[in-house]
């Protein structure tokens, strides 16, 4: 139960960690026409390598396992944001934007896999 608890908190600031780097990723770009969910992207490639950090550390015992639970599933699990992703992908058709609509889905795919994997080539 306790774990479960710490994975709980860890979640909820994941999730205020994300509000407050959508609104830094907002305020940068705010003159300027942004194409693609920035914000999304940025949050979900920096996830993907700290997630992949993450379990690299616990592949090798630098990290215990209710420690990569905590932080991966937890901290990383309240950060990251696939459903956003899909509603942002889903505006950008709605808006006419189809162009942009395959690179959403594209880009971060290719792009939080190379951050994933950075992060374990970091870690290990």
């Amino acid at each position: 139960m306790t774990l479960a608890l710490l994975i709980g908190l860890a979640g909820g600031v994941g999730s205020a960690l994300r509000y407050l780097v959508d609104q830094a990723v907002v305020r940068l770009l705010a003159d300027r026409d942004r194409g693609l969910p920035w914000a999304t992207f940025v949050i979900n490639v920096t996830g993907s390598f700290a997630l992949g950090t993450i379990t690299a550390a616990a592949s090798t015992g630098a990290l215990a396992d209710d420690t990569r639970l905590v932080l991966g599933v937890g901290l990383c699990g309240g950060y990251t944001t696939f459903a956003t992703a899909m509603v942002d992908t889903l505006r950008l058709g709605l808006g006419g934007r189809r162009g942009w609509v395959v690179v959403n889905l594209v880009g971060p795919l290719v792009c939080c896999a190379a951050a994933a994997a950075l992060g374990w080539w970091v870690a290990a």
